[in-house]
């Protein structure tokens, strides 16, 4: 296994409708969220739920098919590359952000 490789696949429902953002020069950006669920048994044989939220951003071509064609609770499998960043609230607050950087999507589902 390369010890070197920023890889994440994932499979969930998007949360919201995805924000688009068009940039200068034509190029587009797309940022939404998806939702990936897991359960199991705990010690007492009782059944636990849980989601984990997951912020996606996607560029260029990637972004204009997310645009067209994805809409809030659509079933999604995306494959990209995990991206830490940290940016300044106009309270001058510095805020740190992990997401996924998307670049194969799949639609499931109907």
């Amino acid at each position: 296994m390369n010890a070197h490789t920023n890889s994440v696949q994932l499979i969930g429902n998007l949360g919201n409708d995805p924000e688009i953002v068009n940039l200068d020069g034509g190029s587009k950006l797309a940022k939404f969220s998806i939702a990936t669920s897991e359960s199991y048994k705990n010690a007492q044989g009782e059944k636990v739920e849980g989601t984990q939220w997951h912020n996606i951003v996607a560029w260029g071509k990637t972004a204009e098919i997310v645009e067209n064609y994805l809409t809030k609770e659509k079933q999604i499998a995306i494959e990209g590359k995990l991206v830490h960043r940290s940016y300044e609230t106009k309270e001058g607050e510095k805020r740190y952000i992990t997401e996924i950087k998307c670049n194969k999507l799949m639609m499931l589902g109907k």
